[in-house]
Formats: C-alpha cells, structure tokens, sequence
C-alpha cells in the first residue's frame, strides 16, 4: 500500500515531467542522424542547426572552417570562438539582442520573445523555439546573457 509520501512524491514526479514536456524538449539538432556518437561540446552547433533549420553536418563544417580560419582547431565539436558564430549567424541574417533586465535576478530562456532564437547562456548556447528550450540536456535553470534571432 502506498503511503501518502509515496503519492505526494509521485504527483511531484508528474507534474515536473508535464512542465518539462512545455518548456524543454530534447533536440539533438540532427547529430546522431549524422552518423556521430557519444557526447561532445558542440552545444553552438546544435543550437544553429535547430534554429536554423539546417542539416547538421553542413553547419558542423562550415563552423569548423571558419574556426580554423580564426586560428582555432579545424572542429565545432568543443567548443567555437563566439567570433566565429557571431560572425555565422550574422551572414545568415540574425542579430544580436541583449537579455531582458529584471530587479532581483537574471533572465532565464523564458523571458526571451516568440519565436526561433538562439540564447547564449552562462557557458553555453542552446535553441529556443516559441518559448520551448530545445537541447540534448535541461539547461532551463541557466542564466541567459542574450539571444540571437533572425533580423528583419
């Protein structure tokens, strides 16, 4: 027989779960459709493809030549120079815009606008869909610096 703990910790269970499933969705980007494995700090490389709504293998190469251009490793798969992606986002026509300010605590992915985005968080970048964190972990509780979006 359940006692009460039990039931109150799986009515917790359940309602983390549904509020996940309307604010986190997990998204790859297409990586494991690209013939790739294991775990990898592409986190930028992600984050465009799914804003983007490109293939992943073209955004990986063509950030890795443009790292190595900036001087870097030939690889999106650690880490980018954030020239390199501004620069990248950018020639695709999307712009910056600082996080929204708020008394008391930093902005979160959910108080970005509507819309395709793409949030640069403390150590870390992820896709933003109509309000829905798009990434292969929950990274909600990051504080967002800013975001990209498709400029007009």
């Amino acid at each position: 027989m359940k006692t009460e703990r039990d039931m109150q910790y799986e009515i917790n269970e359940w309602f983390a779960e549904m509020i996940r499933d309307e604010e986190y969705q997990y998204n790859d980007g297409g990586r494991s459709d690209s013939g790739r494995k294991g775990t990898a700090g592409d986190c930028v490389c992600r984050a465009i493809a799914i804003a983007l709504e490109l293939p992943y293998d073209q955004v990986y190469r063509e950030l890795a030549q443009a790292n190595k251009e900036a001087g870097g490793k030939r690889s999106a798969r650690n880490g980018l120079y954030r020239s390199v992606y501004e620069a990248y986002l950018n020639k695709h026509g999307w712009v910056w815009h600082s996080a929204p300010k708020f008394d008391g605590r930093k902005a979160r992915f959910n108080d970005l606008p509507q819309g395709r985005l793409i949030a640069r968080m403390a150590r870390h970048v992820a896709a933003v869909i109509d309000g829905k964190l798009h990434d292969t972990w929950d990274s909600r509780h990051k504080m967002v610096y800013g975001y990209f979006a498709k400029g007009n």
